[in-house]
């Protein structure tokens, strides 16, 4: 919560207090002596990036509280995702940003985000013969050896490894991954198949 546990905001959502309290909780970062000021929010939104794993925008203009908790969220190395609108859409500026500048994948559904956090059950799968010789080129090669040596790399760490712009080393893992070479993980990570 944006402010102590003594008040709701905004005071329509006071029928909703049951039903958390029954199924989870809540949390502050205020006592009860502190005044409500509306900084509070971004205040307790670094608290909400840290919590969650993923921070998922649906609607920002291009300011906004929403962008705040997703740079936070960025710097927590947690999943942001956002939701994309209409280019000519003042709300969905700041969504339509974060894709862009690859701050944030693009959600275009509620199975997107099950898919991408691997929420998935476990399946039974079969064994799939893999492939022995795979065609790669010079920086593929040079991905694929600092993934053997590490295990798993954030992208950023394997462009600064390979010394390879992180917009170029972006473009080799994703056809490495559809070469069925590497595989994307949470945070940011990859790791060889």
């Amino acid at each position: 919560m944006a402010h102590e546990f003594d008040q709701i905001y905004p005071r329509v959502h006071h029928k909703y207090v049951a039903s958390v309290e029954e199924n989870g909780g809540f949390f502050t970062d205020f006592w009860s002596s502190d005044n409500f000021d509306r900084n509070n929010f971004l205040k307790r939104n670094r608290i909400i990036a840290g919590l969650s794993e993923a921070t998922v925008v649906i609607e920002s203009a291009e300011k906004g509280g929403s962008l705040v908790t997703a740079d936070i969220a960025n710097s927590y190395n947690r999943e942001v995702f956002a939701v994309p609108g209409r280019p000519s859409d003042k709300l969905s500026k700041g969504c339509n940003n974060l894709i862009k500048s690859q701050r944030a994948q693009l959600l275009n559904s509620a199975a997107d985000l099950v898919y991408l956090l691997n929420w998935q059950p476990e399946k039974e799968t079969k064994a799939v013969q893999k492939q022995l010789f795979v065609d790669m080129d010079d920086e593929e090669n040079s991905v694929f050896a600092f993934l053997q040596k590490e295990g798993k790399a954030q992208l950023d760490s394997i462009a600064l490894n390979c010394n390879f712009p992180s917009y170029k080393t972006a473009g080799i893992l994703i056809n490495m991954e559809l070469k069925g070479v590497v595989r994307p993980l949470p945070g940011k990570l990859f790791e060889l198949i």
